[in-house]
């Protein structure tokens, strides 16, 4: 059985290139669900709606929850309501950044 815990671990390994931060650090990880056990629905968003490594950033955290023992399949919903604010990061991310 694949637990939120689970997988929001792996997701720590799943960084932004341009802040060098995880996504859930960052605070882009607006809602993790696990359905029937062994599929992972993930709501994110993105520091922007014009972030250049959109694609690169979702395949990561995809990726990332898919290496996790007993997931089956990831659904990754992107959206940007509410949009990102450094408001949502971590105070340990806040800290690196100088926020």
């Amino acid at each position: 059985m694949v637990t939120e815990e689970e997988v929001k671990r792996a997701l720590k390994s799943a960084v932004d290139p341009e802040f060098g931060l995880s996504v859930i650090d960052l605070g882009l990880i607006y809602d993790l669900k696990i359905i029937d056990n062994s599929k992972v629905y993930i709501l994110m968003t993105l520091t922007t709606p014009m972030c250049p490594l959109a694609n690169a950033i979702v395949a990561d955290v995809y990726q990332k929850a898919k290496e996790v023992p007993g997931v089956e399949d990831v659904d990754i919903e992107l959206t940007f309501e509410p949009p990102w604010t450094p408001d949502r990061m971590s105070p340990e991310a806040r800290k690196l950044l100088g926020i």
